[in-house]
């Protein structure tokens, strides 16, 4: 099967909500032409249909595209995939660990690549939501510890001038392939992402705590689908189809 005819293939197995089905006909390409034949296909297919496949991500086996997608590629996913209804934010964590931290990256080359996007930051403090105490005791302190919260909340001028602080801990330690080290991997490697991340962290733990959270969530509702719905390749959310050259 050529590119082209592939591509018409995967979009429209995608389309139809069978996600699995079309991550198979993927796979199938680069185990009989190779990976180089796979990501000519990827380069040439939408930021969200790459987001349906490798948002679906399952730690029980590895999968070729999450292997072989690009840092440009994958940034352009990332910033787009706010718009799946996911409030516990578990498909982005899983997604952004899967890619970030798989056998052979460089890490920063994916966060430079989503931070060069607009709503990159966003979506790195998506990522972070629920850590948002752990990532301020770790601006303040350099550790993750939140014993040491002492109420005090570093100014964003104050964030600026710690940005090139020694490290308090190596990177070593916090190696967990999940939030921590990726949090140490901004600050010390992507200082500037960090700290436009850390702001937009603390906007929407204030817009929480003001109890906009949900209005807000509701604003930007529209064309989302549950996340039950899209798990294992179900559906894909309409508002993806307007929005994707956002991530362009």
């Amino acid at each position: 099967m050529n590119a082209l005819a592939l591509i018409a293939k995967t979009q429209s197995l995608i389309a139809s909500g069978d996600i699995v089905a079309a991550e198979a006909a993927l796979v199938e390409l680069a185990d009989t032409d190779g990976d180089h034949a796979l990501m000519v296909v990827l380069e040439q297919l939408p930021p969200k249909d790459i987001l349906a496949v490798i948002r679906e991500y399952d730690n029980s086996k590895e999968s070729v595209i999450n292997l072989l997608v690009t840092p440009a590629l994958f940034a352009r996913a990332v910033v787009i995939e706010k718009q799946y209804k996911d409030v516990s934010r578990t498909h982005l964590r899983g997604m952004v660990n899967s890619v970030v931290f798989r056998d052979g990256a460089d890490p920063v080359e994916f966060l430079t690549a989503i931070g060069e996007l607009e709503g990159g930051a966003e979506a790195l403090a998506d990522y972070f939501t629920e850590k948002w105490s752990r990532i301020e005791a770790f601006a303040r302190s350099g550790t993750f510890d939140p014993v040491e919260d002492d109420g005090n909340i570093l100014s964003e001028t104050a964030l600026l001038a710690s940005a090139y602080a020694k490290p308090q801990v190596d990177e070593d330690e916090v190696a967990d392939q999940d939030w921590m080290q990726l949090a140490w991997l901004l600050r010390y490697t992507c200082q500037d992402l960090f700290v436009e991340m850390l702001l937009v962290l603390r906007a929407k733990a204030r817009a929480h705590d003001l109890g906009q959270g949900d209005e807000q969530e509701a604003e930007e509702d529209d064309g989302k689908v549950e996340t039950s719905d899209t798990d294992r390749g179900k559906a894909t959310p309409a508002a993806l189809e307007m929005d994707e050259e956002s991530a362009i």
